[in-house]
């Protein structure tokens, strides 16, 4: 098969494009033929080395999260899928023509969702998911603050609060209102304008995907006993008043069929900001990594 290999830490220009052995199923594991992927920020993380100490790679490594493809076929211990099932899932390995994944992180792909559509959906939007859900622990009335609420993991957050009932405030940055007032929340505000900081109550909860001075600012907004979930990592003035939770995100096949099916009805939205093969994964990442462009898809 064709992949893209990463061969050590570093640049793009770590990242080539050639051939891999074909993988070959185990009992438990499914072959995936990849119709598509997408670039996320821990993509650009490992090959720049960032994750080493957490999540060591060996080399070559071949980089990718998301995948939204056709099963070539399954081992003898999967009753779940057949060859000829679209799926879509969280996984490893998706920079490449064929992967092996696990039964339990791939969903069936909703008639009429597309490739393209489906495969910038896993990672994103169960991080969103589990950002509200598990980092953030909301109930229905609480009031939550998502930070980033543009980028494909805030607008998940975004949604997800929604559904269970949250008051929503977005924060974005001034030059994005505009094209905020498209996700839904209760309120948009600007993170970086004060008088929008001090307009703004006591939080229950916040989801923060930008960190830094951003959620240095916002903090104190929490009420004691308030939640901060998190996906860039502890802020350093956390006192004990906030009950911090860290979120990494696992896969979760159930939950992810559901948000694939909310993209397919139009009610979660995730823009693909550019397209590109595998084989351009130079120019990929780098366009990626600047941020601003929506999610990068790959196909083969």
């Amino acid at each position: 098969m064709k992949a893209v290999l990463l061969n050590g830490y570093g640049g793009v220009d770590q990242l080539s494009y050639g051939d891999a052995p074909d993988p070959v199923p185990g009992k438990d594991q499914i072959l995936v033929r990849v119709a598509g992927t997408s670039i996320n920020p821990i993509d650009f993380k490992l090959r720049a080395g960032y994750l080493k100490e957490r999540m060591p790679l060996q080399f070559p490594s071949i980089l990718g999260r998301d995948v939204a493809g056709e099963v070539v076929s399954v081992g003898s211990g999967v009753t779940q899928f057949k060859a000829g099932d679209k799926v879509l899932g969280l996984v490893n390995n998706s920079y490449a023509e064929l992967l092996l994944a696990a039964p339990e992180d791939l969903a069936p792909i909703p008639e009429g969702l597309p490739y393209d559509m489906a495969a910038v959906v896993p990672l994103v939007a169960l991080t969103g998911a589990q950002l509200i859900e598990k980092g953030v622990a909301l109930r229905g009335g609480q009031t939550v603050l998502v930070t980033g609420a543009l980028g494909a993991v805030g607008r998940a957050a975004v949604y997800v609060a929604k559904l269970h009932g949250a008051i929503v405030i977005a924060g974005v940055r001034s030059s994005q209102l505009p094209h905020a007032n498209l996700l839904g929340a209760d309120r948009v505000i600007s993170l970086d304008k004060d008088r929008d900081f001090d307009a703004v109550g006591p939080l229950d909860g916040i989801a923060d995907t930008v960190g830094g001075t951003t959620i240095e600012k916002w903090l104190p907004k929490l009420k004691k006993g308030g939640r901060l979930g998190t996906v860039v990592g502890k802020p350093p003035s956390a006192n004990a008043n906030v009950d911090i939770t860290e979120v990494w995100v696992r896969p979760d096949a159930k939950r992810l069929a559901a948000l694939a099916e909310d993209v397919r009805l139009g009610d979660l939205v995730i823009p693909i900001g550019a397209r590109f093969k595998l084989s351009d994964i130079r120019e990929a990442q780098a366009l990626a990594e600047k941020g601003g462009v929506g999610k990068v898809l790959l196909t083969p």
